[in-house]
């Protein structure tokens, strides 16, 4: 697309009327078709403004945009050929300057950021060029006459320069005052161009490229980060909001190491969250055991030997866990957990019961196990200050040994009964 727009007049639009300021609703308008159906050329007319000339249209239309031209209505301007149905027609009740306003908004809308980016390329001295030396003036100066803030020419500025650099438009000595170039298509507009100083710091360039990788524009992902209150609110009020914000903690969970850790003790100090977290870890426990039989094919008893599982126990595994593969994200599985781990649970004492191998080795696996667990218990007993042992005497201390030595003496007496040879 080719825009020819005027010479820089002595004031343009203010910065409400530019496109690209702080705020990217505003950058939304601006943009540039994607065919060239719609191709528009702006071109110089008698009173300095831009004028529109749309594919059909007489190019001998000199007169600026919006004049009437059909002498049975002064108040209408010709609807340009090729504009659309919207467009074909002009009622004799709108003012000429409201048609000339809406001719040129459309002009600027197809044109895309690239025609301002064009004013300021071909209008402000480059760094390093004298005043002197070229008949452009500087940003402060162009800043002045447009009414707005110098960082706001310096952010067109800057994104004619990225694009210089990539080969798509003409380097800033390339240009003189009023020339035209060919533009890039306005979809790349904003790849190149940003409306917060905030994306030039090395914060803003981090979460502009996290912008970009989730396919939004860098500029709405840089008005949030610059208002967290904003944000809080959002969450705080918007179910959605929240959700997305609990996603988002937890992708970065993973690789930052310091808001794990913030979390974790934030967990830790809330009751109800503490509480939270025991009733899901359960859950996942519960349906772990379950997902098990199903994937593995066995199960383990009560204590602690791992079997295979019969057909009607996995049969019945794969029927619960298809039921808890169904619930939605935000359903709660903690009942639905209980229910499959009760109902296997059954089942494998059903299994174990049916065999009396099975049953018989359940109960030594059962018995060894304690075994080993009052073992441990007892050998962290220390008496290494059996000096001392008279500070810490209780009687019912001597009482429980005694007890515990009896019990003791007839396991022991029981079991060389049951050895071979006995």
């Amino acid at each position: 697309m080719t825009v020819v727009t005027a010479q820089p007049e002595p004031s343009v639009p203010s910065a409400d009327a530019v496109p690209g300021q702080a705020t990217a609703e505003a950058e939304e308008f601006w943009v540039e078709p994607g065919s060239s159906d719609g191709e528009v050329t702006a071109v110089d007319t008698s009173d300095g403004r831009p004028a529109v000339e749309l594919p059909g249209q007489s190019p001998a239309a000199d007169a600026p945009l919006g004049t009437a031209r059909d002498d049975a209505h002064p108040h209408a301007a010709e609807a340009p050929q090729g504009a659309g149905a919207d467009a074909a027609a002009v009622p004799d009740d709108v003012p000429g300057e409201v048609v000339r306003d809406a001719r040129d908004f459309g002009a600027y809308v197809r044109a895309g950021g690239w025609a301002f980016a064009l004013k300021v390329a071909r209008s402000v001295r480059p760094g390093g060029e004298a005043a002197g030396d070229t008949a452009k003036v500087s940003a402060k100066a162009f800043a002045e006459l447009a009414g707005c803030s110098p960082e706001r020419v310096m952010r067109y500025y800057k994104a004619w320069d990225k694009a210089s650099d990539d080969g798509l438009v003409p380097y800033f000595e390339a240009l003189a005052p009023g020339q035209d170039v060919e533009l890039p298509d306005s979809d790349v507009w904003h790849t190149y161009y940003t409306s917060r100083s905030s994306a030039g710091s090395e914060r803003g360039t981090a979460i502009a490229a996290a912008a970009e990788a989730e396919g939004i524009r860098p500029t709405k992902a840089l008005e949030v980060a610059e208002n967290p209150t904003a944000l809080r609110a959002a969450i705080l009020a918007d179910p959605s909001t929240a959700q997305a914000a609990r996603v988002a903690l937890l992708d970065r969970l993973q690789e930052d190491p310091v808001l794990q850790t913030g979390l974790a003790r934030d967990i830790a100090r809330t009751e109800d969250l503490k509480k939270a977290v025991a009733a899901e870890t359960q859950a996942a426990s519960r349906i772990g055991y379950v997902r098990q039989i199903v994937e593995n094919g066995q199960v383990k008893t009560p204590a602690g030997q791992t079997i295979d599982a019969p057909a009607e126990l996995r049969a019945e595994a794969e029927r619960h866990l298809s039921l808890i593969d169904e619930l939605d994200e935000g359903e709660e599985t903690g009942e639905w957990a209980s229910d499959a781990y009760d109902s296997v649970k059954d089942l494998v004492a059903q299994t174990i019961q049916a065999n009396p191998e099975l049953r018989l080795q359940e109960r030594r696996t059962k018995f060894y196990s304690s075994l080993q667990k009052a073992t441990k218990v007892f050998e962290e007993l220390t008496f290494d200050d059996v000096d001392d042992l008279d500070t810490i005497y209780e009687d019912d201390m001597l009482q429980r040994l005694e007890e515990l030595q009896e019990a003791i003496t007839t396991c022991i007496t029981a079991l060389r009964k049951a050895a071979p040879g006995e």
